[in-house]
């Protein structure tokens, strides 16, 4: 019935559209979300939350019906996801990276009724005109009584919130006009239904399918990360400014957003990540916590000629994910910022274990820290099942609270991917020491991270089989000191065919997601196999060794 859920004796979790009525309540006036070239109160953004959340309600949307959003970062995406929210549907968050085919999948898979993009181009990308080709016919229909579309028959409305009109597409004014036709109680009749256990938002996240895998989180999973562990772990008080430049997309975004929001803060975002424009932005909205998540995003600032040790002498705290040399190097060059690292995923609504601030540089740099309040980590054998000793290496496996229930449409991914007792097995390697520590040493999931975005090596080996040349194709993960790691294909051709390696990044361009297209192309006639599987560690140590890359780069 809308209200909170305790969670700790110091901590209430609320539905996510809660969040911000009860900011607004306390705060009006104060900057809720801010970019560098546009900024809302907590008052503007429940008044524009509100209007969008009764415009949805007159295109038809009700609780639980999934709205899509595909755009850059912009106040534009703040308001549909908390109108949305506020009406008890389910917000659907596109990777603004994902290309056609990703978007066809995740519009038909999530059962989109409604989605919402604008006219903000980030990396070239427009998303209009990008929506039109995942979505044959969307053109050419009408869009105020649209005809299912066949590879997308749940969706209704599709709207650009800009100010030209559109085939196909709403626009801001049509849109927001719609708001007229319902009564201004009409957001509150559904907003005091909204529970914490409901559906909050879908993530689709890379995993061990051919396509992107839709992570339904409720109001509870969403925001522990980002609550509990921002109040608890963190060190979030009232009135924090957060800076983190990372897609509204993601739980990056998603953890310290509602993490600030309950403790009355302000968020300040980026459309586009530039070193000269962060640091401006620093400088003048003065955040005193920093959420950049990635090396790469880090050490662009520090690198900058601009920065010295007293650029961010106002930030207390600071999360990175890295290796323990680069956590090492980065800590050295901000001596007056405790920076601590953390461990989770999608399936967790971001991090399930965090550092403490006060913790030694050690503990910092070469462990995860503890599993948050309200969450469990154990290590478990991934053949048998069995607890591991402590210090042991096996497979994390967590489950609590902040631990997603199962993934959308997938009952056998679902099953697969859980032991009994709710334990979520992540597929990835660690060991816990005496105090419960965790420490991360790989994966054990057919994955690789690219620049913190999920690929999976299956997904890009279907689409690598589409090309005429292509027989069988291989996918593995390089490490790479920039982005963690770069995807390497093998490929045996078909007999008699050709192709070059350009060919086939060129191939790739455009119809996978930039992250997901191979930088190495190598061709094979002969496959190293094991009983019945081609080992894939081989052919990852042979790329490495004609590259002279070190695999202890991640390793």
């Amino acid at each position: 019935m809308g209200a909170g859920l305790e969670v700790s004796s110091e901590v209430t979790t609320y539905p996510l559209g809660e969040l911000l009525v009860r900011g607004a309540k306390a705060h009006p006036e104060r900057d809720c979300i801010v970019l560098p070239t546009e900024r809302a109160t907590y008052g503007e953004l429940e008044a524009n939350a509100r209007l969008a959340g009764r415009a949805l309600i007159a295109l038809g949307v009700e609780p639980g019906d999934r709205v899509g959003i595909l755009m850059a970062n912009c106040l534009d995406f703040v308001d549909v996801l908390f109108g949305a929210s506020l009406i008890g549907a389910v917000p659907v968050l596109y990777n603004a990276r994902f290309k056609a085919r990703e978007i066809a999948h995740v519009t038909s898979d999530a059962g989109v009724k409604v989605i919402v993009t604008n006219n903000v181009v980030e990396q070239h990308t427009d998303y209009v005109e990008l929506l039109r080709h995942a979505l044959p016919g969307l053109a050419q229909s009408d869009a105020s009584d649209q005809t299912p579309l066949d590879v997308a028959p749940k969706l209704q409305t599709a709207v650009t919130l800009s100010p030209s009109s559109t085939a196909g597409f709403l626009n801001r004014k049509e849109f927001y006009e719609l708001a007229d036709q319902c009564s201004s109680t009409a957001v509150d009749e559904r907003r005091v239904h909204v529970g914490v256990d409901d559906v909050a938002v879908m993530l689709y996240t890379s995993g061990t399918t051919a396509m992107p895998k839709g992570c339904p989180l409720s109001h509870i999973v969403l925001q522990h990360a980002g609550v509990v562990g921002g109040t608890e772990r963190f060190g979030l008080v009232d009135g924090d400014v957060m800076w983190g430049p990372l897609p509204m997309f993601h739980t990056a975004f998603t953890q310290p957003l509602t993490g600030i929001l309950s403790v009355g803060g302000t968020y300040l975002s980026m459309t586009h990540f530039e070193a000269d424009s962060a640091l401006e932005m620093i400088g003048r909205e003065k955040p005193t916590v920093m959420f950049p998540a990635f090396p790469t995003i880090t050490m662009q600032l520090l690198n900058h000629p601009s920065y010295n040790e007293d650029t961010f002498s106002a930030i207390r705290t600071i999360i990175n994910v890295g290796t323990p040399q680069e956590l090492r190097t980065m800590q050295e060059r901000m001596p007056h910022t405790s920076q601590i690292t953390v461990f989770g995923m999608t399936e967790t609504g971001g991090s399930v274990a965090m550092c403490d601030p006060t913790d030694p540089l050690p503990l910092r740099t070469e462990c995860s820290g503890r599993a948050l309040p309200g969450n469990q980590i154990d290590i478990r054998d991934p053949d048998t099942g069995e607890t591991m000793a402590v210090g042991e290496r096996g497979e994390i496996v967590t489950r609590g609270r902040g631990v997603f229930s199962g993934y959308h449409n997938d009952p056998k991914k679902t099953a697969e991917s859980f032991y009994e007792g709710a334990w979520f097995r992540t597929g990835d390697l660690g060991f816990m020491d005496a105090e419960g520590r965790i420490t991360f040493r790989g994966r054990l999931k057919d994955m690789f991270k690219v620049g913190g975005e999920n690929v999976a090596a299956v997904e890009v080996e279907g689409f690598l089989v589409t090309h005429p040349a292509v027989l069988l194709a291989q996918v593995v993960g390089v490490p790479d000191e920039k982005y963690g790691e770069l995807p390497a294909a093998f490929i045996e051709l078909a007999p008699g065919a050709m192709a070059s390696e350009q060919e086939i990044i060129e191939f790739c361009r455009g119809e996978i997601a930039s992250f997901k297209i191979p930088r190495y192309v190598r061709f094979v006639d002969e496959w190293p196999m094991g009983a019945t599987k081609i080992l894939k560690y081989e052919l990852r140590q042979s790329i490495c060794s004609e590259l002279g890359i070190s695999l202890a780069l991640i390793d």
